[in-house]
């Protein structure tokens, strides 16, 4: 099936406020009554390669796809150029499943569910509950498979380029957290090279192809 990217009419939400006050939005595009998928740009601040990917993804229209799209989730770490955010969270150990204390560059906070950007996300996976979820990371060249459907990782891996590796699923991370909260849905990382994103229309249809599987 061929992928149609023609203009989109865009829907904004705004899903909430930083810690520092900056704004969080959602852009809905695609078929409201189509499969709901969800696509994170970036998580952690000084990885803002997924940007590129999330606003190409706002331009298309999938015919069959309810499509959601989150740029930044982490604007405080993107202003300030830290992985972490405006407490020095890691939020991607924020998250409740297994959540356990961590410090230094996986800072996880004082408590699942502590900061307003981890929940924020929470919220919205929960309101969409997408057939799939994916969040877009760096530096590491691969597609991080951690506990969801396999064929639509290896979907996914096949048309961006990326290797394909089943990981451990870690303690506090989102996608481990929807895979073992909300079964019959698939949540995994893309991990891009470093420095700005290459093939951008590549990984808009990776998107499209995992999520049609």
């Amino acid at each position: 099936m061929r992928t149609v990217l023609a203009l989109a009419a865009v829907h904004a939400l705004l899903l909430g406020r930083s810690v520092d006050g900056r704004p969080i939005s959602a852009y809905r595009v695609g078929n409201p009554r189509g499969t709901p998928v969800l696509v994170f740009g970036v998580i952690h601040g000084n990885e803002t390669a997924g940007l590129a990917i999330a606003r190409a993804l706002e331009k298309t229209s999938p015919k069959d796809l309810d499509l959601w799209i989150v740029p930044d989730l982490n604007p405080d770490g993107v202003a300030a150029g830290t992985r972490g955010n405006a407490h020095g969270v890691d939020l991607n150990r924020n998250f409740s499943w297994r959540w356990r204390p961590m410090g230094g560059v996986y800072e996880s906070g004082p408590r699942p569910f502590s900061e307003r950007e981890a929940r924020i996300a929470r919220n919205l996976i929960l309101r969409v509950r997408p057939h799939v979820t994916i969040w877009f990371h760096q530096h590491l060249d691969m597609v991080w498979a951690s506990g969801g459907d396999r064929r639509i990782e290896k979907t996914f891996a096949r048309v961006s380029g990326l290797p394909y590796h089943p990981m451990p699923q870690l303690a506090g991370s989102a996608t481990t957290w929807q895979n073992n909260t909300l079964k019959g849905t698939t949540a995994f990382v893309a991990e891009l090279l470093a420095g700005p994103a290459r093939n951008v229309q590549r990984y808009v249809r990776a998107v499209f192809a995992a999520s049609r599987r």
